[in-house]
């Protein structure tokens, strides 16, 4: 293949901007990539896989370490509240016959992985620096960075976020995220020998549910109705949570209750989704991951299509000509997908808050799922 690219800068240090990162070095190119926090951390408890996902850590050549420190499994049951099976959704082996379907590791694991690939793939890596200046320009972008470096790129990829700095600076009239009416609690706890998949309680305004993340470890999640996005004050997070799961009377549910205390190690956060416009690049920059599309985890797959999103992009860099028909291959690739995803994430949640109609919520994450398991 050849690129009609060389030189590429990559703002953010995420799971996008990291999955960019490697495939684009693996193409020889020049990638350079500055990540803000100088520890480059990742926060958050357990995350969910789909197979969709595997099958991109595979394409990444990190699946094998994934299977060796997170959890990888077949099978998503729902349940009601009392524990009445509702629905098996289905789990497709999309990344190969003998890789489960599905799966979760903690956050910070997955990041600490995918880093150690960015690093073996020759990415120049500049921690606890961003730009503060960026300009297309031509043939070009010309970047300032906060360290009073500067440089010249032949394509600089928005990979910062949710509320990413490179949308503000390029995409000025880009919409702003939205709270979505839903907070999620998530909290890493000791795991149940009949705990081997994904399984969830679903309420009439508050949906429950846990997943491995290791031999002895998952995580629970929790979603609950919160019209207002106000602060909860971690000192509160014990009793809420805990109050949150009384009216899930299933026995195993309740046991799981009853191991949440001071030491466990709980997370809330808002829920906010985001989905861009097209186009997604001006001139010699364009965005990807949460910078364009930020979904609620309902379908646990942001993490999917922001790590696709770099994959595809690179794909498309060494097939065209020129950049500008790379990049419009690239949204053309991308954007029905993960509106799907950005959108169904929106309706489930929906229905969660409403009490609406739980058959309609099973119907949506089984067509979700089956058309997430296509190709990319």
């Amino acid at each position: 293949m050849t690129s009609p690219v060389r030189k590429i800068l990559i703002i953010g240090g995420g799971f996008s901007g990291m999955a960019a990162a490697i495939q684009c070095a693996r193409q020889g190119l020049e990638v350079d990539l500055v990540e803000i926090d100088p520890g480059w951390r990742s926060y958050g408890a357990g995350i969910s896989i789909g197979g969709a996902t595997l099958r991109a850590l595979g394409t990444l050549g990190v699946l094998p370490r994934f299977l060796e420190v997170g959890s990888a499994h077949d099978g998503a049951q729902v349940y009601a509240p009392h524990g009445q099976l509702l629905a098996e959704l289905p789990t497709p082996r999309v990344a190969g016959p003998d890789v489960p379907g599905g799966g979760a590791i903690m956050r910070p694991a997955l990041a600490a992985l995918l880093a150690d690939a960015v690093r073996a793939s020759g990415t120049r890596v500049r921690l606890g620096c961003s730009f503060t200046h960026i300009e297309p320009s031509g043939d070009s972008v010309d970047v300032a960075f906060t360290d009073g470096t500067k440089g010249s790129y032949d394509l600089a990829v928005g990979a910062d976020g949710l509320y990413s700095a490179v949308r503000q600076a390029v995409f000025p009239d880009a919409p702003a995220p939205r709270y979505s009416g839903q907070g999620v609690w998530r909290a890493v706890l000791p795991r149940p020998d009949e705990v081997t998949n994904t399984m969830m309680w679903v309420g009439p305004k508050v949906k429950t549910g846990v997943n491995p993340v290791s031999k002895t470890k998952m995580y629970l999640f929790v979603t609950e109705d919160r019209p207002v996005n106000e602060r909860v004050a971690p000192e509160s997070f014990v009793p809420r949570l805990k109050a949150l799961l009384e009216p899930f009377s299933a026995p195993l549910m309740q046991r799981i209750r009853e191991t949440i205390g001071p030491d466990s190690q709980i997370i809330y956060r808002p829920l906010e989704g985001l989905l861009v416009p097209q186009p997604w690049y001006r001139g010699r920059v364009v965005l990807i991951g949460d910078t364009v599309h930020a979904t609620t985890p309902h379908l646990a797959s942001g993490a999917c299509i922001g790590i696709e999103d770099g994959i595809v992009l690179a794909e498309e860099l060494g097939l065209a000509t020129n950049v500008e028909a790379a990049l419009q291959a690239f949204q053309q690739r991308r954007w029905e997908r993960c509106r799907m995803v950005v959108e169904n994430s929106a309706r489930l949640g929906e229905i969660e808050a409403t009490g609406g109609d739980k058959a309609e919520h099973a119907r949506i994450m089984r067509e979700s799922m089956i058309a997430l398991a296509q190709a990319i």
